[in-house]
């Protein structure tokens, strides 16, 4: 049995925080049908390179980047701006249990596909909007790409190496956190409300800003600003909370070591030949350590930088004080760790015979994710769909597509 095997979700999503909200639905086993615009479709598919590559080894038009948030998903063409689109759209929502649109604040209320007007319809549909700084507000109509949401939202104040070092200022994450986590969060949004909608039969619209979700994920450094009155700054790769905690430098590389108590900090300076450090009044505690950092990391910097990441990994791993290497991702997707949990699937894709993917991270026990349909071609299930779902038969399939309404 597949989770959410008896879910319809339609997904009136692009680029990433709306795909990546629907692509974990649909692991989980909803039937997720991916609205798209005639002839051009989700903006992401042309954000290459890189492209999948064809048999025959030639480029093709799917972009990694569109395969990483679209599996398990159906794909129709439909343009919401003719009418005849509006009601194909209308129809397919009365058919599922779930919209999910991320467009500017009120822009589909233009096409009588807003939330009011659908559940007019149907009551029970659970409509979850995704913008940048949400329905309400002085800024609800700005627009709300990744980049400006982590600068404004404070991320990028504590991220990047401090201002008084080599390379120091503000940095962005390396992936779009905020758009990331919006779908995560999203999706546990849209399970409460069918959970709520379960029990009452009443469905309900969510309103979920990347903003909110920036300052939200803050967790600690937000606490840290509330309690103390001062915003946190940069650390590099230090812990604004806990020393040491953050990358060295090896003789062949960099080690990250994240001591977590005293306990294996005192373990750490027997390892590293150093035990006099563990007793120093300075830093037997954490919170002694954090104010003489200045003091400390030096002094472990010296003895890190004797030997090799090799060493240090085993020789800490030994002792059991947390620590790692820096991998890129193709080491990490290399790892033995990454075959043993099953982390990377393949996929047959009708362009390129198979497209390697890397799997949900969910375990279940008895409802598991499942991969049954790579990243879907621009419409590919278009005539599936609208017979299957809507039945229409090809006449009328035929009719639409001579009038440009798919």
């Amino acid at each position: 049995m597949k989770a959410l095997g008896h879910l319809r979700v339609l997904d009136l999503t692009r680029v990433l925080a709306g795909p990546w909200c629907t692509q974990l639905l649909a692991d989980l086993g909803a039937d997720v049908i991916k609205v798209e615009r005639p002839g051009s479709g989700d903006d992401t598919r042309g954000w290459g390179p890189p492209y999948l590559r064809d048999t025959d080894d030639n480029e093709t038009a799917e972009a990694a980047y569109y395969l990483s948030a679209n599996r398990n998903k159906r794909s129709i063409t439909v343009d919401i701006a003719h009418p005849d689109g509006q009601d194909l759209v209308r129809r397919l929502a009365r058919q599922s249990d779930v919209v999910i649109e991320n467009y500017k604040v009120d822009q589909l209320a233009r096409y009588g596909l807003d939330y009011p007007t659908l559940a007019a319809a149907d009551p029970r549909l659970i409509y979850c909007s995704i913008t940048g700084f949400g329905q309400t507000g002085p800024n609800r109509e700005r627009a709300g790409y990744d980049f400006i949401i982590q600068g404004s939202g404070g991320f990028m104040s504590i991220t990047g190496e401090r201002d008084d070092r080599s390379g120091g200022g503000p940095q962005k994450a390396g992936v779009a956190v905020s758009d990331l986590m919006t779908g995560m969060y999203a999706a546990v949004a849209v399970l409460a409300a069918i959970a709520h909608r379960e029990r009452t039969g009443q469905g309900q619209h969510i309103d979920m800003a990347l903003y909110d979700v920036m300052l939200a994920m803050l967790a600690n450094m937000n606490m840290n600003c509330l309690v103390s009155g001062r915003p946190p700054g940069r650390a590099g790769n230090a812990h604004a909370n806990i020393v040491p905690y953050q990358v060295f430098e090896a003789s062949d590389g960099h080690v990250i070591v994240a001591v977590g108590n005293d306990a294996q900090y005192a373990k750490f300076c027997e390892v590293a030949g150093r035990p006099d450090l563990a007793r120093d009044p300075r830093f037997v505690r954490n919170a002694n350590r954090v104010r003489h950092r200045d003091v400390l990391v030096p002094l472990l910097e010296a003895v890190v930088r004797e030997r090799t990441v090799a060493w240090w990994v085993t020789a800490l791993d030994a002792a059991t004080v947390p620590c790692g290497p820096i991998n890129d991702i193709a080491q990490a997707l290399a790892d033995p760790q990454v075959a043993a949990r099953g982390l990377r699937v393949d996929l047959p894709h009708p362009l390129a015979g198979h497209v390697p993917m890397v799997a949900n991270p969910i375990k279940l026990s008895a409802s598991p994710a499942s991969y049954e349909r790579a990243p879907p071609l621009l419409g590919q299930h278009t005539d599936e769909i609208l017979r299957d779902v809507l039945g229409l038969d090809a006449g009328a399939i035929t009719a639409l597509r001579a009038a440009h309404a798919i």
